[in-house]
């Protein structure tokens, strides 16, 4: 987790910035860790083999500057919507992020949370959700609270039509579990996606 200066940047839970060391040509994108409320940004940073950018920003520390574009995205919740209705919130790893600001900025939210890792180690900051909320899927241990890929546990779980469904992580999760949740008859009107590779 990289945290810096916020410096009055305003954004709405579940944008992205593009992030990257000052000086240097590559950035990419992160999607906002941290509340709306707090006076701090963060984001998750998971080091890539020979990325342009993670390895950096791991390294990074005090007194290191950061070039940051934005906020975008549309990866954001409804207002008028988001008192009353349910939300599936399912990201694979640091697919994660978006909805730890979104619920740390509604905490009266009706969610519930699918995270997608392949080891139980891999559950960034979860205990700041709602335990009875957040469903672990690990797919290659069985230290989880389900021993499986977040597909499976959709494809045994159908999902009610009326349920706001957002998706974000890998491509293949994204596409496999669309492709689910249409079957199981949510309209497409309520399938969200930020695809993150």
């Amino acid at each position: 987790m990289v945290r810096f200066d916020r410096r009055g940047l305003v954004f709405e839970p579940g944008q992205h910035l593009n992030l990257g060391l000052r000086g240097a040509l590559a950035m990419r994108e992160y999607s906002i860790y941290s509340a709306a409320e707090e006076d701090f940004l963060e984001v998750l940073v998971r080091e890539v083999d020979g990325g342009a950018v993670s390895p950096a920003l791991k390294r990074c520390g005090p007194g290191d500057r950061l070039s940051m574009e934005g906020p975008y995205g549309i990866f954001v919740t409804d207002g008028h919507e988001r008192p009353a209705a349910p939300y599936l919130f399912v990201g694979s790893g640091t697919g994660i992020a978006p909805f730890h600001s979104i619920v740390r900025s509604y905490p009266d939210i009706h969610y519930r949370i699918l995270h997608g890792v392949r080891t139980e180690q891999e559950r960034y900051d979860f205990e700041a959700f709602d335990r009875s909320r957040y469903l672990c899927c690990t797919s290659r241990s069985s230290g989880g609270d389900y021993a499986g890929r977040v597909t499976a546990w959709l494809r045994e779980h159908p999902v009610e039509p009326e349920v706001r469904c957002y998706l974000c992580g890998n491509s293949d999760m994204i596409y496999e579990a669309f492709a689910i949740l249409r079957g199981q008859g949510v309209p497409r009107e309520h399938l969200f996606a930020e695809v993150y590779f």
